[in-house]
C-alpha cells in the first residue's frame, strides 16, 4: 500500500503490516459474494488487510484517495477534527462498513478523517481495481450504488437528530445507523462498542451517554451486555423520541 493508505499516530504507515487477507476475513466482505467467479479471483489477489491500532489514522483529510477500505473487524470513527471550522464527527464504521467510494468514484482528496476507536482489522482494495470492478460487474455497481443510497439516507438522518438536539435522541439515532443492515452487514444484532467510544461518536460525556443507555434500555429498544450493545427494536431506535410510553410508540420527529 501506498504512504496515503494507512498511516499511524507516529507517522509510520500501516502499509508495514499489510497482508493477505485469511478466509475467515474474506468471508466477512459482504461484496466479494457479489461478483463473478474470475472478477472475485482478481479482487482477492489485490485485497489488503492492517492490524489497526487505536489512535491510528486509515484516511486524513487532504490525502489523495488510493484505496477503497472496509472494516472487517473493530470500529471507525469519520470526523473532520483537523479542519479549520468546528470539529464534527460524522459517524462511526463498525465491521462490515465500507467507506470513501464517492472519493474514488471523483479521484479526489479526503475530506475527512477516519480513526481507529478500537484494535482493527482494516482492508483496502486499491482504486484502479475498484474503477474496474465498476466498469465490468453489474453486481458490484449495484452494491456501490446502494452504498451511496443508503449513505446519503443516513446524512440526512444525522442532520435531522442534530436539529432535534436533545441527547437520548442523538444516541438512539446514531446506535440505529452502527446497526444499519445495509452498510454495516458484519454487526448483527450485537456490537462490540463501550459508553466511552460511543461518546466520542455522539459527542456526549460517558455518563451523559450511560443516562441515555438506561432510558433506551427501559422501553426495551437496547439491551446492555458485557462488551457490548444488543439492539432488540431498529426501528424503535430509528424513531425513539422522549415522552414516548413504550417502544413501538415513540412521537414522530419534527
Amino acid at each position: 500500500m501506498t504512504v496515503s493508505a494507512f498511516s499511524s499516530p507516529s507517522g509510520a504507515p500501516l502499509r508495514q503490516r499489510a497482508r493477505a487477507a485469511t478466509r475467515n476475513e474474506l468471508d466477512a466482505i459482504p461484496w466479494l459474494a457479489v461478483l463473478e467467479p474470475a472478477q472475485r479471483e482478481q479482487a482477492v489477489a489485490e485485497l489488503q488487510v492492517a492490524d489497526a491500532e487505536v489512535g491510528e489514522r486509515v484516511c486524513r483529510i487532504g490525502r489523495q484517495a488510493n484505496f477503497w477500505f472496509g472494516v472487517v473487524d473493530g470500529l471507525l470513527k469519520m470526523s473532520n477534527d483537523d479542519s479549520t471550522g468546528q470539529a464534527i464527527t460524522f459517524t462511526g464504521v463498525p465491521p462490515g462498513g465500507w467507506f470513501g467510494e464517492g472519493t474514488l468514484l471523483k479521484r479526489e482528496v479526503y475530506r475527512y478523517n477516519i480513526q481507529v476507536l478500537r484494535k482493527s482489522v482494516v482492508a483496502g482494495l486499491p482504486i484502479d481495481t475498484f474503477h474496474e470492478l465498476l466498469e465490468h460487474s453489474i453486481g458490484f455497481n449495484r452494491f456501490v450504488l446502494n452504498q451511496l443510497n443508503e449513505r446519503l439516507g443516513q446524512f440526512i438522518a444525522a442532520r435531522e437528530t442534530d436539529r432535534i438536539g436533545n441527547p437520548d435522541v442523538r444516541v438512539a439515532r446514531n446506535l440505529a445507523a452502527l446497526f444499519h443492515p445495509q452498510l454495516y452487514p458484519g454487526v448483527g444484532s450485537m456490537l462490540r462498542i463501550t459508553q466511552q467510544e460511543l461518546g466520542y461518536l455522539v459527542g456526549l460525556s460517558r455518563q451523559r451517554v450511560n443516562e441515555a443507555l438506561k432510558r433506551l434500555h427501559e422501553q426495551r429498544l437496547i439491551s446492555v451486555e458485557y462488551g457490548g450493545l444488543r439492539v432488540l427494536d431498529l426501528q424503535g431506535l430509528r424513531s425513539f423520541f422522549p415522552g414516548s410510553d413504550a417502544a413501538g410508540s415513540a412521537l414522530p420527529t419534527p
